[in-house]
């Protein structure tokens, strides 16, 4: 799609997540001019970002000088929606989950961009293949293994960069809105499978030893953190409304919408998703 006229500023929020960060460097490398919305000190952002404080839970006007698209990570019930398109935003794009295309949530967040008045987009990925990181990584680098209960759940996680190039797509070009798109990777793959592409970017073993969910829970749990913070979601404890799980991980009927590959990424940027074993290449660094 074409690229529309130069834009003013964009804000991002969220930016010192994973796929925030990887928005503003894109933007960055695409010449924008960046703000970004931080409720603590943001830190390792390019120099040239410029860095306001703030909570989504309380927007304010000044956040909003002359920035003309924003980026919005979701929080509250999306009030800052609307405070940012009386400021003059004309464009959103907002990160959702692929849970609202199949039904299983309602995304406030959405709704109030879509009442905002703004041009919007809604971003929509399935299972991140960083979900897993911190609770793999500490006992790949410490004793290459991977203690785990579940070896052959599958899933079709996307790669985080993909997810930013599709934002950074629907903030800088024109055609996008209105758009929801859903974002997987491009392969089925199990969580065996998974450590294999691990080991392989690694050129080591990593092996994988089945235990109790309720032993992977303390040893998460013990992490801290992303891990102990979503643990009983990861293990599926609770599923995405919070509610008991079956205990059956992600497999579920109600999730057999999410375990093929969606074509969004590919119809957005022009290329195939990036694959689980080039997500292990990018991330060596957190296993060795």
């Amino acid at each position: 799609m074409a690229r529309s006229v130069p834009v003013m500023t964009i804000l991002v929020t969220g930016a010192t997540g994973v796929v925030g960060r990887n928005v503003v460097a894109r933007l960055v490398a695409a010449g924008e001019s960046v703000r970004v919305l931080s409720r603590r000190p943001a830190t390792g952002l390019p120099p040239s970002v410029e860095v306001v404080a703030g909570d989504l839970l309380e927007p304010r006007d000044e956040w909003f000088a002359g920035v003309d698209r924003l980026y919005l990570f979701p929080a509250g019930d999306g009030a800052v929606a609307r405070r940012a398109v009386r400021c003059g935003v004309r464009r959103i794009v907002d990160l959702s989950a692929a849970s609202v295309t199949i039904g299983l949530y309602e995304n406030p967040v959405e709704a109030a961009v879509e009442a905002s008045g703004a041009e919007w987009t809604h971003v929509r990925p399935g299972g991140f293949m960083t979900n897993l990181l911190p609770a793999w990584a500490p006992s790949i680098r410490a004793r290459r293994v991977v203690r785990h209960p579940f070896p052959d759940e599958a899933g079709v996680p996307v790669h985080e960069a993909d997810v930013a190039a599709v934002a950074v797509a629907a903030l800088l070009e024109d055609g996008h809105a209105g758009r929801a798109y859903t974002l997987t990777g491009p392969e089925l793959i199990t969580n065996r499978d998974q450590v294999a592409a691990i080991a392989a970017a690694l050129g080591e073993e990593v092996r994988f030893e089945v235990v109790s969910r309720e032993v992977a829970r303390e040893e998460m749990r013990a992490l801290g953190g992303f891990a102990a913070d979503h643990a009983d979601l990861l293990l599926g404890f609770v599923n995405y409304g919070g509610g008991e799980s079956s205990g059956e991980g992600f497999s579920d009927d109600d999730y057999s919408a999410l375990l093929k590959p969606w074509p969004d990424v590919e119809t957005v940027l022009g290329r195939p998703a990036r694959s689980y074993a080039r997500w292990a290449r990018d991330h060596l660094a957190d296993f060795r």
